[in-house]
């Protein structure tokens, strides 16, 4: 997952991005204004947005507004140090999908957003399953027919993205663009490695594959095992 901060408290955005990093494993880009948030937003797709409300240059209400206006459906979930009950109403009016109040822990943050991220796509269940595979997004663990699958981090990632997207073929562009935290052109071939050794890893001593590769198109969890469960 690929999540954007949009915070111009540089040692609140840099606790905020290592604790995705480490605590979840998801990439994180950084803007220290609004109108820098709001460009990044424009050119590149994220699974959630992190958005301060009192930035330079444009407001979190003024990048809020914009991508609504604009059609994006990226949940936005707000830090605001403002309490008020009218205020908090206002911005889930205008789109915002959750809050936090200033101070906050960064545990909950973690989980607000994962929870956020899961109801975009059509999960509300911490666990996803698809045939005889299970993936805890909270214990980061995965079985397959009980037996517990030990994956590298990207490994976990590249599962997790796909079991979030059951039936639809994924880019190795996509993949990259979601689960790198750095320039994805200069890596171009990493993902070929990694779905490899996740197929071994899934398929041992299984019929059936776990994901499927579609000649010039990208990967799809497999089909034929879900259709049989």
């Amino acid at each position: 997952m690929r999540i954007l901060v949009i915070e111009d408290e540089v040692r609140l955005a840099e606790n905020i991005a290592a604790a995705f990093r480490e605590g979840a494993g998801y990439a994180v880009d950084c803007a220290e204004d609004g109108r820098t948030g709001a460009l990044l937003s424009e050119n590149r797709c994220y699974d959630l947005i992190v958005l301060d409300l009192m930035l330079p240059l444009l407001d979190g209400s003024g990048v809020l507004s914009k991508l609504r206006s604009e059609g994006d459906t990226t949940p936005v979930l707000i830090l605001t140090a403002r309490a008020e009950r009218s205020s908090i109403v206002n911005l889930l009016n205008a789109g915002a999908d959750d809050y936090l109040t200033k101070p906050f822990d960064l545990g909950e943050l973690i989980a607000r957003a994962k929870a956020l991220i899961r109801r975009s796509k059509g999960v509300a269940d911490s666990i996803l399953r698809l045939a005889h595979v299970k993936l805890n997004t909270l214990e980061q663990t995965v079985h397959r027919e009980g037996k517990l699958i030990d994956l590298s981090p990207m490994e976990y990632r590249i599962l997790e993205y796909l079991m979030h997207r059951p039936r639809v073929v994924v880019s190795k562009r996509e993949l990259l663009e979601h689960l790198y935290d750095y320039n994805w052109e200069h890596h171009s071939n990493v993902i070929e490695a990694h779905v490899s050794n996740l197929r071994r890893k899934i398929d041992a001593d299984q019929q059936h594959p776990c994901i499927d590769t579609l000649r010039g198109r990208g990967y799809r969890l497999s089909l034929e095992d879900a259709d049989s469960a």
